[in-house]
């Protein structure tokens, strides 16, 4: 496994396992055989509503803890609760997290970092982050923030690579973690024929390449599927790189097109909505 270094010094794996969309026998499922065949970074959210599900395939891995980066985010709804840390860290079945987000810019989101820099004075979170604050949003954090966030959580990908958003994170040296990396579905990014091209070069499928160009970003990428056999075809990715040839080829197809656009109404919505959590 490859890995980077955060602002702070601790040292992240490029590539993980995200549970998004998974049910929490899925997603048990899926943390368990991921670490079993080498993934350390495993990343979650209240909102996913399988924490403990994750929790538990940690410990049926049998990684030890110490070895595994875990990733979890806290949601609008708790952002004003005094006990968000400590409920998040009992459902994960851990006293400690690696990696806390504040998952959107909605509600009173300035009292969710502040939890974020409570939970990192007292080592709750090894390394704190933000997730889909961009524009706006990260302009008005920086001028409040005590405690400079390591990671950023955003969409990107070969059509969309956040150029705007980097030149902020390159000041402060935050690192960019992508969700959509693959284009969410969207045939149209697998198939551009420079992918299919260098796969045919490095003997790797399309989607091996898109991931290999996030981790030669500096981009950490964390794919999720309830396929373990997929899981392992993401992973597969370390053993090549791109030139820089090849990567300028690749920047040539971005046109600053997301997949996802946030509305201020969805903000609302979000600060409103509270995750049902997992009982067992």
């Amino acid at each position: 496994m490859e890995y980077i270094t955060l602002n702070n010094g601790v040292g992240c794996p490029v590539m993980g396992i995200g549970t998004f969309m998974l049910s929490p026998a899925e997603a048990e499922n899926s943390v368990r055989e991921a670490l079993k065949m080498g993934y350390r970074l495993i990343d979650t959210a209240n909102a996913y509503v399988n924490e403990r599900a994750v929790g538990r395939g940690m410990k049926k891995s049998g990684v030890p803890r110490e070895e595994i980066f875990l990733s979890t985010k806290l949601w609008p709804s708790e952002y004003e609760n005094e006990n968000a840390v400590e409920e998040t860290l009992e459902r994960l079945g851990t006293d400690y997290v690696d990696l806390l987000y504040i998952h959107q810019p909605a509600g009173n989101w300035m009292a969710g970092y502040r939890q974020l820099e409570k939970a990192y004075r007292e080592g709750k979170a090894k390394s704190i982050g933000i997730s889909n604050f961009e524009g706006e949003f990260i302009d008005e954090l920086q001028t409040k923030w005590e405690i400079v966030p390591q990671f950023i959580q955003v969409e990107a990908h070969p059509y969309f690579a956040q150029d705007e958003l980097r030149r902020t994170l390159d000041k402060y040296d935050i690192r960019l973690m992508s969700w959509y990396p693959l284009g969410h579905g969207d045939k149209s990014l697998i198939e551009e024929p420079v992918f299919a091209r260098l796969g045919e070069k490095y003997g790797k499928s399309s989607a091996q390449i898109i991931l290999r160009w996030h981790t030669q970003m500096g981009f950490v990428v964390i794919p999720g599927s309830k396929n373990v056999k997929h899981i392992k075809d993401n992973m597969d990715i370390l053993d090549f790189t791109l030139t820089d040839e090849e990567m300028a080829e690749i920047a040539k197809l971005n046109k600053g097109a997301r997949y996802y656009t946030r509305t201020a109404e969805a903000l609302t919505g979000f600060a409103g909505w509270k995750p049902g959590f997992e009982t067992v």
